[in-house]
C-alpha cells in the first residue's frame, strides 16, 4: 500500500508541476476551504487573492492541533502568514492521502508541520521534490524524541492483525446493511470440524483462547466439541446443488433455492445474517431447510461456514447459539484449522514482520504539547527575526494556559476515587492517562482500523464495566457509537453513560470559525473525564 502510495504521490508531483504551468495566480491559488489566515475576523476572499509580500510566511500542517498551535504563537502578527491544514476535511490521520494541490502547497512553503508516524510515509517523497529547499521541518515524533510511545495491547483488547480477512465479517451492523447472497457464495469440498475438536487437533487452539478469556481450555474443548456436534462429515455444494455426506457413509443431496435471510439476534447484544435455502427435492432425505452463518452480511467467498437445518421448518431449528456446526474448505489439514482459530497463518509470516508501531496521538498530552509549541515557537522566530520577540512572548503565554490546565488534569485524577477509564472504540488517549497515572481498557488500540468488536471484547469490557462500577463507557468523536452501546447492554445494571472524548482527528476549519481550539477541546475533554472518573 505504500510503496503504491509513494507512485501515486509522484505522478500527482509531475501533474502538478505541468498543470500550474499555463495557469494564472488566480487559477492556481488555494481554495478558501484549504487555506486561512490565523486570524479568524479574516476572509476567504482576501486569503485568495492577496500577492503575498516578502514578508508572508507560508505555513502547512498536516493536522488540526499544529494549525491552532501556529495561530496562538503568532498571535497579531498573523497578517504576515498563509497557514494551511491540509486534514481539513474530517478524514482521519491514518487514512489521509495528499492532492497534487496539496503536493505544491507543501513544495513551496516556509515552514512544514507534520507528526511524523507511519501514516506519514507519504511525506518523504513530498519533501524530496520540494522547490524551496530552505523550508524548515518540524517532525513531531522526532522532537519528541525518547518519550515517544509505542503502540500497546493491554488485556481484553481486540487484536488488529489475522491470517484472513475480517474485513467484511461483523457482529454489529444496522438491518439495512444485510444483503441477499447466492449458493454460489459457499461453493466448494468442505469438511466438518468436529473431529478435530474430538480427537485433541484443536486442543492448542482452546489453550490459546484459554488464556484470553473466561473459562478453561478444558471448558472451551467441551463448549466447541457441543457447538460444532454433527453427523455429517462433508458438504459439497456446486451451483444450485447441495450433497450431504453421513458418518455412515450414506450420501444425500438436492438443488436449493434461495428464500432470503434472517437476522439472528444474540443473548450478547451482537448479530449474525442468517442466510436461507429451501430444497427443491423434499423427497431426496436431504436437509429441506437450511441456514448458513459465516460473520459476513453481503456477498463474499466464504473461508468457513456454520450451518443449521431441519426437515420441519426454519423456525424449527433448535438453539442456534449452543448448535453451530462448522465447517471448513476440505483441503485443510486439521493442523491448519487449529492455527485458523488461533489467529495465525505461518504462510503469511514474511507480512508480519515489522517494528513495532509509533503511538502518533502524541497531540493529546498537554506535556508534549508545551514541548512543541516551543519547538515551532524557535523555527517560526528563526524565520522571521523581526518579530521573534512577539514569537517568544506569545509561545511563553500559551505555555502557561497549557501547563494551568495540566496541572487541573491532575488535580482531577488526584480527587477521583476511580483510576481507570474504559474506551469502546479505538484508544488514542495513550498518552494523555500515562500523563495522570491512569489505567486503562479498550477495544481497539490507536492506530486500529478495526471498526466491529468480537463478542470476545464486547463480553470482557462489559465485565469491567460492572467489576469496577465504571458510571461511563467512553467512545471517540464520531456518529457510530453502537460498540459503546453494546457493552451497556451486556452490563448488569445497563444504566451507565455513553460519553464522548475529542481526539482532534476530525477538527476541522469549520470547527475553527465556530470557536474551536486546542486548549478548548482539551478543557471539554477533562470534563468528560471528570464524569467518568466519577
Amino acid at each position: 500500500m505504500k510503496k503504491t502510495c509513494s507512485l501515486i504521490l509522484a505522478f500527482l508531483l509531475l501533474f502538478s508541476v505541468f498543470a500550474g504551468c499555463g495557469q494564472t495566480t488566480e487559477e492556481a491559488g488555494p481554495t478558501p476551504e484549504a487555506t486561512s489566515t490565523a486570524q479568524p475576523a479574516a476572509t476567504a476572499e482576501a486569503t485568495a487573492t492577496a500577492a503575498p509580500s516578502s514578508k508572508t510566511l507560508r505555513i502547512v500542517t498536516t493536522i488540526f492541533p499544529e494549525y491552532d498551535w501556529v495561530r496562538e504563537i503568532l498571535g497579531d502578527k498573523a497578517d504576515n502568514a498563509e497557514i494551511t491544514m491540509l486534514l481539513d476535511n474530517g478524514v482521519d490521520l491514518h487514512s489521509y492521502q495528499p492532492t497534487a494541490d496539496d503536493i505544491v502547497k507543501i513544495s513551496d512553503c516556509d515552514l512544514f508541520i507534520y507528526v511524523g508516524g507511519e501514516s506519514d510515509e507519504w511525506v518523504d517523497d513530498a519533501l524530496k521534490n520540494a522547490t524551496n529547499k530552505d523550508m524548515k521541518v518540524i517532525n513531531l515524533l522526532d522532537v519528541l524524541g525518547d518519550s515517544v510511545k509505542t503502540e500497546e495491547t493491554v488485556e481484553g483488547m481486540q487484536e488488529t492483525e489475522h491470517a484472513h480477512d475480517h474485513s467484511k465479517e461483523v457482529s454489529t451492523f444496522e438491518d439495512d446493511e444485510v444483503q441477499d447472497r447466492s449458493l454460489s457464495d459457499w461453493a466448494g469440498d468442505w469438511q466438518s470440524a468436529y473431529p478435530f475438536a474430538l480427537d485433541g487437533t484443536l486442543d492448542d487452539a482452546f489453550a490459546a483462547m484459554a488464556e484470553e478469556g473466561e473459562m478453561t481450555a478444558d471448558e472451551y474443548k467441551t463448549y466447541y466439541q457441543n457447538g460444532y456436534k454433527t453427523d455429517i462429515t462433508n458438504i459439497d455444494i456446486e451451483g444450485d446443488h447441495i450433497e450431504f455426506a453421513y458418518e455412515d457413509g450414506k450420501k444425500v443431496g438436492s438443488d436449493y433455492k434461495y428464500v432470503g435471510y434472517y437476522i439472528q439476534n444474540w443473548s450478547t447484544g451482537t448479530k449474525a445474517a442468517m442466510y436461507r435455502f429451501e430444497a427443491v427435492d423434499r423427497d431426496s432425505g436431504a436437509p429441506v431447510y437450511i441456514e448458513f452463518n459465516d460473520h459476513m452480511i453481503e456477498p463474499a467467498a466464504a473461508e468457513h461456514f456454520h450451518i443449521r437445518m431441519s426437515n420441519e421448518s426454519f423456525d424449527a431449528i433448535v438453539d442456534p447459539e449452543n448448535s453451530w456446526p462448522t465447517f471448513f474448505p476440505a483441503e485443510m489439514t486439521g493442523e491448519e484449522i487449529c492455527e485458523h482459530m488461533e489467529g495465525h497463518d505461518h504462510d503469511e509470516d514474511e507480512d508480519h514482520e515489522h517494528e513495532e508501531e509509533k503511538d502518533e496521538h502524541v497531540w493529546l498530552s498537554l506535556k508534549n504539547a508545551e514541548t512543541l509549541v516551543g519547538a515551532i515557537s524557535n523555527a517560526l522566530q528563526e524565520l522571521d527575526p523581526d518579530n521573534k520577540d512577539t514569537y517568544a512572548a506569545n509561545s511563553d503565554a500559551y505555555v502557561k494556559k497549557l501547563s494551568a490546565l495540566d496541572a487541573d488534569y491532575q488535580a482531577a485524577v488526584d480527587a477521583a476515587s476511580n483510576k481507570t477509564v474504559l474506551f469502546a472504540d479505538r484508544f488514542p488517549f495513550r498518552y494523555l492517562v500515562d500523563d495522570y497515572g491512569l489505567s486503562y481498557y479498550a477495544a481497539f488500540a490507536g492506530c486500529s482500523a478495526e471498526s466491529e468488536a468480537s463478542f470476545e471484547t464486547i463480553s470482557f469490557l462489559a465485565k469491567k464495566v460492572d467489576e469496577l462500577k465504571l458510571p461511563c463507557v467512553l467512545t471517540i468523536e464520531g456518529k457510530d457509537h453502537k460498540i459503546a452501546e453494546t457493552v451497556v447492554e451486556n452490563t448488569t445494571a445497563k444504566n451507565q453513560k455513553v460519553l464522548t472524548m475529542d481526539s482532534m482527528q476530525s477538527t476541522t476549519s469549520k470547527d475553527v470559525a465556530s470557536g474551536a481550539t486546542y486548549l478548548s477541546i482539551m478543557e471539554k475533554n477533562l470534563s468528560v473525564l471528570k464524569e467518568a472518573l466519577g
